[in-house]
């Protein structure tokens, strides 16, 4: 029987997507099965499950979610830098507060004494004083050249490649991806659509005040030294619902300040997909959770359990964890 090249190039578009894996750096495990089975029977028409892609609500924590976050948050490493510096130009600034001479010391476990106190101090003031996009452009910058201080890699280049092919499959399915972090959100949005493929608008995220300022040349949003909102824990469903205004139905996350994300997710009418990324692999990353200062995860980790949310291994779930592990 001839064969028609139409028909060849018409079979080729409509199976090869059938037939491609959409995980390929995740290993074949009930937890791949699981988020994959979630996704197609929510995006099937005709699926008792079947969710409107108005709907299709998927949102994910960033540090330990997307990127590594040992031996502290990114953030953080970029306050230390900006820390260094401002105590440079000022000695003065390092002698008159603790969490500035804390971060010019590099004494982390002095930042964390009580609890986030000393580094939502440290972030106020590196944070501020600057319009908003001379802020973006600072870390820009850094970006570009800081590296991780025990890696020795660029901290965009510590993404986790499991999650960005788990991102663009949720978006080939109709879903709109949002990072939901306890980060900044001026941080975050400095790189979210290069690194993740979410644009700045999708960013939810901590914020300290900003004031408008206007003259004759310019108009300008000018950050001040004091939070505005700390977009953890509880705050998290209350930012999801003040920014985006749908509920999620997939919610993933790391730590105990995921919990109620997952939760908010999960405990309603439609269906719901939870899930915990668990750092399991000393050898390739970090191993750690209820005993961590950062990424503490306990009473998730056991609601997870409770609740048949997904939880990643990534020890043994993830075969691939940096994209620079593709390129080798």
């Amino acid at each position: 029987m001839r064969v028609s090249r139409a028909f060849v190039v018409f079979f080729s578009i409509s199976v090869s997507p059938a037939l491609a894996d959409p995980l390929p750096s995740w290993n074949d495990t009930p937890t791949k099965a699981a988020i994959i089975d979630f996704v197609e029977t929510t995006t099937a028409p005709g699926s008792d499950a079947y969710v409107d892609p108005s709907e299709r609500i998927a949102t994910f924590d960033n540090d330990g979610t997307l990127w590594a976050e040992q031996p502290y948050y990114f953030q953080i490493a970029y306050a230390l830098d900006e820390a260094k510096r401002m105590s440079v130009a000022d000695p003065a600034i390092a002698k008159n507060n603790p969490a500035i001479k804390a971060a010019v010391e590099r004494d982390i476990n002095g930042l964390l004494t009580d609890g986030l106190d000393g580094v939502l101090e440290l972030l106020a003031i590196t944070h501020s004083g600057m319009t908003t996009g001379k802020f973006q452009s600072s870390v820009a910058a850094w970006l570009e050249t800081a590296k991780h201080p025990e890696t020795g890699e660029r901290y965009t280049d510590l993404v986790y490649q499991p999650m960005l092919e788990l991102l663009s499959y949720l978006r080939e399915s109709g879903f709109k991806t949002y990072i939901v972090s306890g980060g900044g959100i001026d941080f975050i949005r400095v790189f979210s659509e290069d690194a993740y493929g979410i644009p700045p608008e999708q960013i939810v995220g901590s914020s300290v005040r900003t004031k408008f300022e206007v003259s004759d040349e310019t108009a300008e949003t000018v950050k001040l030294p004091e939070l505005f909102f700390f977009d953890d824990n509880e705050g998290k469903p209350v930012a999801i619902d003040h920014h985006i205004g749908r509920r999620p139905i997939i919610a993933v996350g790391n730590s105990d300040g995921d919990q109620q994300m997952l939760q908010y997710a999960t405990r309603s009418a439609r269906p719901g997909l939870g899930i915990i990324v668990h750092h399991t692999d000393a050898e390739r990353e970090w191993a750690y959770d209820r005993d961590a200062k950062v990424g503490h995860l306990d009473k998730a980790l056991d609601e997870a359990g409770e609740r048949d949310w997904v939880v990643v291994d990534m020890k043994s779930d993830w075969r691939t964890i940096f994209p620079s592990e593709l390129r080798q």
